[in-house]
């Protein structure tokens, strides 16, 4: 009975070892399912929704060819189609069903929104192809791209969206688009089954290998000892032996040397199977109703709700903005590149820096103004809005432990333009920003005019001016708070009258100040109030008063202005950017100066 039990066993264990393997061989599910298509009409640009990506879940990897410079990224549906505008572009659409990928052109919609009438060919070229005429305009490089990808790097790229993100596909934006494009998603391959059958086929092996030999010793110790009785009888004559060779008995001697290795290779077949079993797939997931998604999805940090306005940008997207304006604003300042500087910086940070490459291109000891770091970022404040102007706030560490800490404000005026900073102001030793929306929700921007603050936006640097130039006279002086501002004793009325009384009798020396052309920017805080960024220009005017008398214009403002010295006088304008905090209109708190930056932006003769 034994060894009718051990042979079914046998049967049994080889049959689930035989299912076991073949469902991870021959009946082995598919590992991924994929869609291709190739887009006709040689579109500039062509973008798929995420929707599409998301036909299947898990990690989507996109395959394009077709162009000579492939160009991939990805951003939020809205920016994708706010950056196309007025271009014309392909989407795709994937038939779930029937899994084919297919391409729709699309053309805008509205008048405004068509592109300008492509120029007339010249004799010689080659009309029909609309790419081929017409300068179309580049994706790379936009900031409204949550990440890019080019050259080799576009072939192949594996990401993990939601539905809201959509990708950008395109050449140079003049060329044609790759247009050979290929999704691929992949399947749930596990087999939950193999490993319990592979090590229950094991087991069973085991099994009936012990039932054999129990077998085995049973039947051995059933025959018994034989009985001694009768005559011998007569031995046979003896044969020859045979000796063999040590060439030839290469094989272990006697019956348990062979059973020894028959036993050996099931028990090296059963561990080998066994092993092979330990993967996650061969088993069930108990409690798991969806298969294991391949990847962490793309951390957006959009929010969900359907009422509100996302983020301007991203926390991973302001650091790839700020690496590049950090490397804009450091090679300009090494090589004293105005026109490059212009690429990354407007309005009151840009004429800051301009002038002070003026000064340092005549003035070999002028230093130069601190840094724009690329990061770490301490604090993001993006506007949270779908519309264009943005603007995006952030501080950056200093790139040293004495350069203090730097508020930096961004503005980016239309789709395709990049951000651009307007004021890079560093704070003040004992600055407290107060608390902030987090940068996955946003803040909102403040209207200038806004009368729900302690004084409107628009107002805040002709106060502080005020009271730079009267001191606790000034009407303005109780809404300002006077610890902790540094730049007040700097510059303010004690400085200019200390300055005034070093004037010779033969001139004269007046001070004004004006707001600046700067447009100020107020961005709300969660007390109701607001941070505001404005910029005050301050000139001192230093005249001769007595005839034949000369006035001297000093090192920086003649670098600028040219003129050493004068018998009229001299005339320098000094630009301030202030950040500010202003609170809520009937609060009980002060006006407090976050943070500044000033230099001298220009000097003339007094006509």
């Amino acid at each position: 009975m034994r060894f009718v039990l051990a042979i079914v066993a046998f049967v049994v264990a080889a049959v689930m070892i035989a299912a076991g393997i073949a469902q991870r061989t021959v009946f082995a599910p598919p590992s991924q399912v994929s869609a291709a298509a190739t887009v006709s009409g040689e579109p500039r640009f062509i973008v798929i929704d995420g929707s599409v990506l998301n036909s299947h879940p898990g990690q989507q990897t996109l395959y394009v060819d077709g162009a000579k410079n492939e160009f991939v990224a990805y951003g939020r549906t809205a920016d994708v189609t706010a950056w196309l505008g007025d271009q014309s572009y392909a989407t795709m659409k994937y038939d779930v069903a029937s899994g084919s990928l297919t391409s729709k052109n699309v053309t805008p919609a509205t008048e405004s929104q068509k592109p300008a009438p492509l120029p007339t060919a010249t004799p010689g070229a080659t009309t029909g192809k609309a790419s081929a005429t017409a300068k179309g305009p580049s994706p790379a490089g936009s900031d409204l791209w949550l990440e890019e990808f080019d050259g080799t790097d576009a072939n192949v790229t594996r990401m993990n969206v939601p539905d809201n993100i959509s990708v950008i596909i395109a050449s140079d934006g003049t060329a044609p688009a790759p247009n050979q494009i290929r999704i691929v998603w992949p399947l749930d391959s596990s087999t939950p089954w193999a490993g319990p059958l592979i090590v229950g086929g094991g087991a069973l092996l085991v099994i009936g290998l012990v039932l054999y030999l129990w077998g085995l010793y049973a039947l051995r110790r059933s025959r018994g000892p034989r009985r001694k009785g009768g005559p011998k009888m007569p031995k046979l004559p003896k044969a020859p032996k045979y000796k063999p060779t040590k060439a030839i008995e290469t094989t272990p001697k006697g019956r348990r040397s062979s059973r020894r290795a028959m036993v050996a290779v099931p028990i090296v077949l059963v561990g080998a199977l066994g092993l092979s079993g330990c993967s996650g797939d061969y088993w069930p997931h108990l409690g798991a109703s969806t298969p294991v998604a391949t990847s962490t999805p793309i951390t957006t940090e959009l929010p969900k709700a359907k009422d509100v306005q996302s983020p301007a940008v991203t926390g991973p997207q302001l650091e790839r903005i700020m690496a590049k304006i950090s490397a804009v604003a450091a090679a300009s300042d090494a090589k004293l590149d105005s026109k490059g500087l212009a690429t990354r910086f407007a309005g009151p940070a840009l004429e800051l820096r301009q002038a002070n490459y003026a000064l340092r291109a005549k003035k070999s000891d002028e230093p130069a103004l601190p840094a724009i770091a690329p990061g770490p970022l301490a604090l993001t404040l993006p506007q949270a809005t779908d519309m264009w102007p943005r603007v995006v706030s952030t501080v950056v560490e200093g790139s040293s432990k004495t350069q203090a800490p730097q508020a930096i404000t961004l503005v980016q005026e239309t789709p395709r333009s990049n951000y651009l900073v307007n004021y890079a102001v560093s704070l003040e030793p004992k600055a407290k920003v107060p608390d902030l929306a987090p940068a996955s929700i946003g803040a909102a921007v403040v209207p200038p005019d806004s009368k729900l603050l302690l004084l409107p936006p628009q107002q805040v640097a002709a106060a502080y001016g005020d009271i730079l130039m009267k001191g606790p006279k000034s009407t303005y002086y109780p809404l300002f708070e006077a610890q902790g501002d540094t730049l007040r004793p700097a510059v303010g009325l004690d400085y200019k009258v200390k300055k005034q009384a070093q004037i010779p009798k033969t001139a004269s020396l007046t001070f004004t100040n004006s707001v600046g052309a700067g447009k100020p920017i107020a961005m709300a805080t969660n007390d109701s109030g607001a941070i505001v960024w404005t910029n005050l220009d301050e000139t001192e005017t230093l005249k001769v008063v007595e005839a034949g008398a000369e006035v001297n214009a000093g090192a920086s403002a003649a670098a600028l202005s040219g003129v050493a010295s004068s018998k009229k006088g001299i005339a320098s304008t000094y630009g301030y950017q202030l950040a500010f905090y202003v609170p809520p209109a009937g609060s009980n708190q002060k006006i407090t100066l976050l943070g500044f930056a000033q230099g001298l932006v220009s000097a003339k003769e007094v006509q």
